[in-house]
């Protein structure tokens, strides 16, 4: 897609979610392919590739969000709030997160494009007993398990909160002991 005159100026022609200078482009933020105007933003490589998933996430890449979350372009709002739903394990995240308001049709959008990312993902994530664990589920830990490079064990009975979901079904993403760890969902059981 090609940049429009007016995508340049309003974004200073820097990319609209942390302000890189290179490698810019047109980006779609939807909810359909050819979107109007106001529905594209000016954004890099680097935030294309790791919000389109075909790169890991850099948590340090997108700390700013905590400026471009306040841009008053509500395509900006709705992907910097996606990005930093993604990165909800992270604290600062979780903390703009919390802070960050958007009109309602606005979080409607962003909403609708966390579920279709969400209905696109083949194998659901499941438990011990079979069921189907979604982000921000609390889950229990069933078995004593000793995280590597972490020095310590996760304790049988330890509730992990507000989980996230990882690109391998067979993982869950969680807080133990105020570390980020990731977990087997085998060793899981989903808390009501």
């Amino acid at each position: 897609m090609s940049i429009a005159p007016a995508l340049l100026e309003r974004a200073n022609s820097v990319c609209e979610l942390c302000a890189a200078a290179d490698t810019l482009e047109a980006y779609d933020v939807g909810p359909e392919d050819n979107a109007p105007p106001e529905n594209t933003i000016l954004i890099c490589a680097s935030c294309k590739t790791q919000s389109e998933g075909q790169a890991s996430l850099d948590s340090e890449h997108w700390k700013a969000l905590s400026d471009s979350m306040w841009s008053q372009v509500p395509a900006v709002q709705v992907l910097a709030w996606r990005m930093l739903n993604q990165l909800s394990g992270e604290s600062w995240a979780s903390e703009l997160l919390d802070m960050m308001y958007l009109e309602d049709e606005v979080k409607l959008w962003a909403e609708a494009g966390l579920a279709a990312q969400s209905a696109n993902s083949d194998t659901p994530t499941r438990d011990s007993n079979g069921t189907e664990l979604k982000d921000g589920d609390t889950v229990t830990i069933i078995k004593d398990l000793v995280v590597k490079g972490a020095g310590f064990t996760a304790k049988r009975g330890t509730a992990v909160r507000n989980i996230s979901l990882t690109d391998n079904p067979e993982h869950i993403e969680g807080r133990v002991n105020g570390t980020r760890i990731v977990l087997v969902s085998a060793f899981l059981k989903k808390s009501v």
